[in-house]
Order: C-alpha cells, then sequence, then structure tokens
C-alpha cells in the first residue's frame, strides 16, 4: 500500500470521524431539555417514570429528561407554576384550590395519570373498623396536614358519618402507623401505598388490615395528573406531547412487568426495600391506574362531567373564591392519539 493511499484513508477516516461528531452534536442539540418533578420521594409508584429513562422512551422522544422527588406534593404545583421545573406530577384536586387562591396563575394538568385518588382510611377489623360508619364512636388519627385528611368532610356527608360521634385526633406522620398498630387508634387517614405496606412491615396480621379506599366509597375525586408551566407549555407543546408519549410508554411497559419497573426506582435509593416498594407500585396500579374507567378509555384522559362533579365535591370542605369549572382545570389537547393510549 503507497503511502498516498495511506494518507488518503487516513483523511476518509478523519473526515468520517468528523462527521459523525458533528452528527452527534446535532441530535444532542436536537434533544429538548425537559425539567420534570414528582409530588414526592422515589418509591415504587414513581416506575413509570423513571422506567423511561432507563428504557431510553424520552430519548427516543428527542427529550433530554431530568426527573427530580419533591419535599411535599405542594412542591411540585409551587414549583411548576414559578418555572423552576416545565412539568410536573400534582395531586389535581390541590391544584384547583390553588389555582382558586392564584387565579393569575394559569396552570393546568395535562393527563390524569391517577384516575382513582389515593386518599384513604386504613383501620383495623379486631377494632371494629370494616366500613365507613363504623367509624362513629371511634378515634381517627389524621395528620393535620395530610391530603387525604383534607378529605374528610366529603368522605363523611357521601357515607351519611355523624362526624360529632368520631374523635379525631392530630398525630404526626411519623407515630401514624405505630400508633395504630398499638391500638391507640382505630383508624388513620393517608395514603393508601403508603399506610398499608408500612403496616404489613411492622408485623400486622394481613387480614386485621382494612383498607377503605375513598374512591370506592362515593368520592368522585380524581387523583394525581401531570401539569405543565403555562409558558412551557405555549413554547415548547410539541415536547410536552412527546414527554406525555414517553410517559404512556413508561406506564404500560410498568404495567406489563411492575417486578421489573420497580428497579428503576430502586437504583436510585438503595435504603428502598424490593418486596414493599413493589407492593406499592402493584396497589398503585390495581386501584388508582388501572381503574375499569381507564382500561375502557385509555390512559391519560379525563371525562369533564366527572371533573366538574368533583369540583361540586371539593366544594364541601373547601370554599372557592370562584367555582371554576373541569375545563378551566384540564387541557385535553396534548394527549397522545387514543389508540396509542389503550391498556392492551
Amino acid at each position: 500500500m503507497g503511502t498516498h493511499e495511506i494518507l488518503t484513508r487516513g483523511r476518509i477516516g478523519l473526515v468520517a470521524a468528523f462527521l459523525m461528531a458533528m452528527l452527534s452534536g446535532e441530535a444532542a442539540a436536537a434533544e429538548a431539555a425537559v425539567r420534570v418533578i414528582l409530588d414526592t420521594k422515589f418509591q415504587g409508584p414513581a416506575a413509570p417514570f423513571l422506567i423511561g429513562i432507563d428504557k431510553g422512551y424520552y430519548k427516543t422522544e428527542g427529550l433530554a429528561i431530568t426527573i427530580d422527588s419533591a419535599a411535599d406534593m405542594n412542591e411540585a404545583i409551587t414549583r411548576v407554576a414559578a418555572g423552576d421545573y416545565d412539568i410536573g406530577l400534582a395531586d389535581i384536586n390541590l391544584l384547583i384550590k390553588y389555582r382558586d387562591q392564584n387565579p393569575h396563575t394559569p396552570v393546568k394538568a395535562v393527563f390524569m395519570v391517577y384516575n382513582k385518588p389515593t386518599y384513604a382510611i386504613v383501620g383495623r377489623k379486631s377494632r371494629g373498623i370494616t366500613k365507613p360508619k363504623d367509624l362513629e364512636g371511634k378515634k381517627l388519627g389524621a395528620p393535620a396536614t395530610d391530603v387525604s385528611y383534607s378529605q374528610w368532610k366529603i368522605f363523611a356527608k357521601v357515607n351519611d358519618i355523624d362526624t360529632s360521634k368520631v374523635t379525631i385526633e392530630n398525630v404526626g406522620l411519623p407515630v401514624r402507623e405505630p400508633l395504630l398498630q398499638n391500638g391507640q387508634v382505630d383508624a388513620v387517614t393517608g395514603n393508601s401505598y403508603s399506610i398499608v405496606p408500612n403496616l404489613k412491615f411492622m408485623g400486622l396480621q394481613a387480614d386485621d388490615v382494612v383498607l377503605l379506599l375513598m374512591a370506592d366509597y362515593g368520592v368522585k375525586l380524581y387523583g394525581k395528573a401531570i401539569i405543565v408551566n403555562p409558558k412551557f407549555a405555549a413554547e415548547k407543546a410539541e415536547a410536552v406531547r412527546s414527554f406525555l408519549q414517553a410517559l404512556t410508554r413508561g406506564l404500560k411497559e410498568t404495567a406489563r412487568a411492575p417486578q421489573i419497573a420497580v428497579e428503576s426506582v430502586l437504583r436510585r435509593n438503595d435504603a428502598l426495600l424490593k418486596d414493599v416498594e413493589l407492593e406499592r407500585l402493584r396497589m398503585v396500579l390495581h386501584d388508582n391506574i388501572l381503574t375499569p374507567e381507564v382500561k375502557m378509555f385509555g390512559y391519560g384522559g379525563i371525562d369533564y362531567a366527572r371533573l366538574d362533579e368533583s369540583i361540586e365535591q371539593i366544594a364541601i370542605a373547601y370554599e372557592f373564591k370562584a367555582k371554576p369549572k373541569g375545563v378551566d382545570i384540564f387541557d385535553a389537547s396534548f394527549l397522545p392519539t387514543s389508540a396509542s393510549r389503550k391498556t392492551h
């Protein structure tokens, strides 16, 4: 091989490497950066979001994603509203109240993740709790800041509970489950996927644990939804659609194989126990995400009549300055196609 041929091949190699680097750089530059915040710490139910990073779903959609956890359920709303994050996961009922208190901050929900909320009252059969009316004459442990407790008036009204016969004890979150385990209270309020696995892990017999999921007892509220900063939604509408497409893939994959999907959570927090987080994830999938309504109509959408009804129920426990309609809160224009949102 001559010197000229070697040099020529060398130049071709350098040109090819240069072109590959250029193309790689252009591809990286083309990826839209999206900052996402969840409404709590990373636990089993975060799997549908995190698996999209590990499986490359966001990257396939042309997105460069960062996903952070929040200190509490209100943080996701306030930080998306402020523009610190572009997209968030938030309780839609908290969003409705936030919008009422901040009417000039038009943050909207664009995709319903939890068709039913995780609000629950958890009691013990051995303490005489098997149904809502059994709470009369009993002691209910309720953290003052607990979002489930904020629905107590709704739950009590639709189940005809005489609240004067229920003793409400303000308890701290760290001692909520221990107080129920020790029989110092008869039932507690909280997120179903938090309380039930915690009690089982503490050694309480599963058949003694009674889960009263509020959505199964007349509470029409929706649960957690994807919310978007209005400026980001206006300027990066395609990025919002791409995110929701990737999230839909994450939901489908998580539903198909939760035992694999939960690994995406565990690798980001090695202090978690797989069995506990897998139970949390399976509870949320069964009770809150893959509801009969979702199985019929697909992920992400809502029934506006139901959302309007839920706003009327919120008014039982919250005094609106200006009661909104569902169309003021939820924007369905970013949803993936109906076919791509099917659960099967």
